[in-house]
C-alpha cells in the first residue's frame, strides 16, 4: 500500500493523443525477436471494471468538457482530500464500516485519474455489453450466493474467505482478468521465451504461463486457472480454462469447468501494455462479455507483502468461534 510513482512519459503519452494511436512505434524485443514486457507496470486507476450506477448516463466515455470535475468529484479523491470527512476529535460511530473506514484514506492508494484508451476517459473497463456490467445469469448469481453464504458464516480455519486466509489476493487482482482494486495494484512482468511469469503485489500471487506449452489434465484445476499463451504477431494471447473451484466463483471473472478467459497484451508505447480481455461461460453468463485496460509503467517498486504479519483479525474470528463453541458446550 503506497502512492505509486508512475513515470513522466507514461503520464504524458496516456492524456495525450491516446494509447493505441502510436501506430508507428516500435516495441524494445527481446534476443528472440518478440516485444519485451518485462517491468514494473500499474493498472491502478479511477475507472473500475464495471461501470458504477452514477456513470451510467455517459456510457464508456466521459465527455472531454466534463472530466476535470467528474475526476475532482470522484469518491476516492473525496477520500483523499478528507478522509471521509472524519473531524479530528470524533470518533466514528461504526456505521460507515462497510465504506472501507477498516482503513483510513492514508493506506489506500486506488489511482487519482481515469484510465484513458484511444484518448478517452473510460467508466469501465469492460466495453462489451455496452452497460458496462458483468451479464451474470440467474443461474450464475445463485452460484455467487452459495459461495458467500458457504465462506461468510463459517469460523473455521478452513472456512474463511481466501483472502482472509492469505492464499489468493483480495478483489480478484491476480487473475485471470487482472483487475485493479484500493490498493497494491503492482505487476512484475518476467519474461523468457518459454514463459511469462507476472508476480501480483496484492498477497505475492504469482502467475507462471507457459508460452506455447501444452495444457495440464483437467483435473488439477490450479489456483489461477491453467493457462497457455501463444504469440500472434506481436500480440502475447493467453487463453485460461479450469480455475481452481475455490477460486473460480470469487474471483473477478468467475467461470465453471465449460468457461475460457482470453487475455492479450500488447506493448503500444514505452510506457503502456494495452490489456484486452474477454470471458466466455455458458452456465455464469447470458453472454460473452470483456473489455480493455492500460498498465503503465512504473518506477515504483512492488512492497513485501505479509499477509498476516500483524494482522490480528482472522486469529480473533478463530479465536471467538472456539470461546463461542465452549459456551455452548456449558
Amino acid at each position: 500500500m503506497r502512492k505509486i510513482v508512475v513515470v513522466t512519459s507514461c503520464i504524458l503519452a496516456l492524456f495525450a493523443a491516446g494509447a493505441l494511436a502510436q501506430s508507428d512505434w516500435e516495441p524494445p524485443r527481446t534476443p528472440s525477436g518478440h516485444p519485451d514486457f518485462q517491468g514494473f507496470w500499474t493498472n491502478a486507476s479511477l475507472t473500475t471494471l464495471q461501470r458504477a450506477a452514477n456513470y451510467e448516463e455517459f456510457g464508456l466515455v466521459i465527455p472531454a468538457g466534463l472530466l476535470e470535475d467528474v475526476t475532482r468529484n470522484n469518491h476516492q479523491n473525496v477520500r483523499q482530500a478528507t478522509d471521509d470527512n472524519q473531524v479530528q476529535g470524533e470518533l466514528p460511530d461504526g456505521s460507515d464500516l462497510a465504506r472501507g473506514r477498516g482503513y483510513n484514506a492514508f493506506w489506500v492508494d486506488p489511482g487519482s485519474r481515469f484510465g484513458v484508451i484511444d484518448g478517452q476517459a473510460r467508466t469501465s473497463w469492460i466495453t462489451y455489453p455496452e452497460s458496462g456490467r458483468i451479464p451474470f445469469s440467474e443461474q450464475g448469481n445463485r452460484l455467487r450466493r452459495d459461495y458467500r453464504a458457504r465462506f461468510s458464516g463459517d469460523h473455521g480455519p478452513e472456512g474463511r474467505a481466501l483472502g482472509e486466509r492469505c492464499i489468493i489476493g483480495f478483489g480478484g487482482t491476480g487473475g485471470p482478468l487482472m483487475k485493479n482494486v484500493l490498493y497494491n495494484n503492482l505487476y512484475q512482468f518476467v519474461q523468457t521465451d518459454d514463459y511469462l511469469m507476472i508476480l501480483v503485489e496484492m498477497v505475492h500471487d504469482a502467475r507462471i504461463i507457459p508460452i506455447g506449452g501444452e495444457r495440464r489434465p483437467a483435473e488439477l484445476a490450479p489456483w489461477f486457472g491453467d493457462s497457455v499463451a501463444n504469440w500472434e504477431g506481436d500480440t502475447l494471447v493467453i487463453e485460461t480454462v479450469n480455475l481452481h473451484p475455490l477460486q473460480a466463483p470469487q474471483s473477478a471473472a468467475p467461470v465453471t469447468g465449460q468457461g475460457r478467459i482470453t487475455e492479450r497484451l500488447t506493448r503500444i508505447s514505452e510506457g503502456e501494455i494495452h490489456y484486452e480481455f474477454s470471458v466466455s461461460d455458458p452456465v455464469y453468463y447470458t453472454r460473452d462479455w470483456g473489455g480493455e485496460m492500460v498498465f503503465n509503467a512504473t518506477d515504483t517498486m512492488p512492497y513485501e507483502y505479509a499477509c498476516h504479519e500483524g494482522n490480528y483479525g482472522l486469529e480473533g474470528i478463530l479465536a471467538g468461534a472456539r470461546r463461542l463453541e465452549l459456551l455452548r458446550e456449558d
